[in-house]
């Protein structure tokens, strides 16, 4: 495999990560999000036999294209990821250096 077959590889697959997470962003459900999720692996799949490089292009720039358009307002933040609401809530003492009490 090429170099450039790799970077293209990882631009699609890095696409595809970014379109379910936009997706989870607006279909918190489970069951819901599992549907749009296999609608979007259909999409991919149709565009996966493209062989013409102007193709390819434009099919990538479209995905981007409604990649950018549906993205969420407020997105979905993990609780304990940073910007959640838990984060940093229990946060556990340093043990490199005893405290010292006065």
């Amino acid at each position: 495999m090429s170099e450039a077959q790799i970077v293209h590889r990882r631009l699609v697959q890095s696409l595809y990560k970014r379109s379910l997470k936009t997706a989870q962003d607006w279909y918190i459900d489970t069951n819901l999000f599992r549907r749009k999720a296999v609608e979007l692996r259909m999409q991919f799949d149709a565009n996966k036999n493209l062989r013409q490089p102007r193709q390819i292009a434009s099919a990538i720039q479209e995905a981007e294209r409604q990649l950018t358009e549906l993205r969420h307002p407020d997105p979905y933040i993990a609780p304990t990821a940073v910007g959640g609401s838990k984060f940093e809530r229990n946060v556990h003492p340093d043990t490199a250096e005893p405290a010292v009490h006065h």
